[in-house]
């Protein structure tokens, strides 16, 4: 039997404002439906300030995609936690969903998932964890918020962290991650004008294989963010005979 696949995929959609400044959320869905994705974790879904109203409108995602949305919010408004929301595709089933606070000097928190993926012969579905994040803007906290992400990813045997590692350095910074965790960055995703430096990035546990990866360079996608999206087919356990 093969081992389940799936495609997970991570954008900073910065408040769907693109880089002529407006606000288009219906171009934003069209970027992600392009993705093919299974999985996708959002960073900066919601408005900062305020009610911290939603990017992204709930109706819109309900008639532009295939996508169901992943009820986060704490407070009934926003489609996030501290802007990271989640979008699955239609017919995956969540079996679990928490809220997490980060350490640092600025507000940061995560998401975590549990999610059943493919089916055995035996009808026993996998387990996979993801925890979507956009991580600080100093390293110190960085690190401890890695470390909190780990912490709370240990019980999982097949967990990937996903999102805005906001992390400029190939060989640095990202430590706590390198006992446990294998970091791939499937290219150059900021800025997306011009592309410099690989923020975005997935960190995937034992058990998982990263099968291939890349960044939605299209057209679109260079206009609708600052961000370009990354997406990463993942092997879900061992090939067997």
């Amino acid at each position: 039997m093969q081992s389940p696949k799936i495609r997970i995929a991570s954008y900073n959609i910065r408040k769907a404002r693109g880089l002529d400044q407006q606000r288009r959320p219906e171009r934003i869905l069209h970027v992600i439906n392009d993705l093919c994705a299974d999985i996708v974790v959002l960073q900066e879904a919601d408005m900062r300030m305020g009610r911290r109203k939603p990017a992204l409108p709930r109706a819109l995602i309900e008639t532009h995609t295939d996508f169901d949305l992943v009820e986060i919010s704490a407070n009934g408004i926003s489609i996030g936690w501290h802007g990271n929301a989640v979008l699955v595709r239609k017919g995956l089933h969540v079996r679990d969903r928490q809220r997490l606070d980060l350490p640092g000097l600025e507000p940061r928190g995560a998401v975590r998932l549990t999610l059943d993926i493919g089916a055995g012969d035996n009808g026993a579905r996998t387990g996979l964890t993801v925890l979507a994040a956009h991580l600080g803007l100093r390293r110190r906290d960085r690190r401890a918020q890695l470390a909190s992400l780990i912490e709370t990813a240990t019980a999982d045997p097949h967990t990937v962290i996903a999102g805005d590692f906001n992390e400029w350095s190939s060989c640095s910074g990202l430590e706590p991650l390198t006992p446990h965790f294998e970091i791939h960055s499937p290219g150059l995703s900021f800025h997306a004008r011009r592309p410099v430096a690989a923020l975005d990035r997935f960190a995937l546990s034992r058990g998982l294989e990263l099968r291939d990866g890349g960044v939605e360079q299209g057209p679109l996608a260079r206009r609708a963010s600052d961000h370009l999206p990354i997406w990463s087919d993942i092997a879900i356990g061992a090939t067997t005979c």
